[in-house]
């Protein structure tokens, strides 16, 4: 999850169409592998963090998403390493690394 938490950021609520359980949602499938996995994420993650991305689109949305993938994060503790590679795992580049201690108001 600390990779995609990084992956979006957020502005105010009202201005970002996308909402945190639907990032939550989208990422579900990635927790397992961001807890204790190896190699390659399951295709259903990719899928999902390919979701959000497309779902957001203005920076408000960006930052949104990831200042709820960092919530989530401090709640799961994902291992730090599968986090940082997750985006490039799944073919995936994004703008910026992915940490959790990404400045997510920077994101645009």
């Amino acid at each position: 999850m600390a990779a995609l938490m990084m992956f979006l950021l957020v502005t105010p609520p009202s201005d970002a169409a996308i909402s945190c359980s639907d990032v939550i949602k989208d990422l579900r499938p990635c927790v397992n592998y961001l807890m204790n996995g190896t190699g390659k994420p399951p295709a259903a993650c990719c899928s999902g963090i390919s979701s959000i991305q497309a779902a957001a689109s203005t920076t408000a949305d960006k930052q949104s998403a990831c200042n709820c993938i960092k919530s989530a994060s401090k709640q799961m503790n994902p291992k730090p390493q599968l986090a940082q590679a997750l985006p490039a795992n799944c073919g995936i580049t994004l703008p910026f690394t992915v940490s959790p201690n990404v400045d997510c108001s920077k994101i645009t």
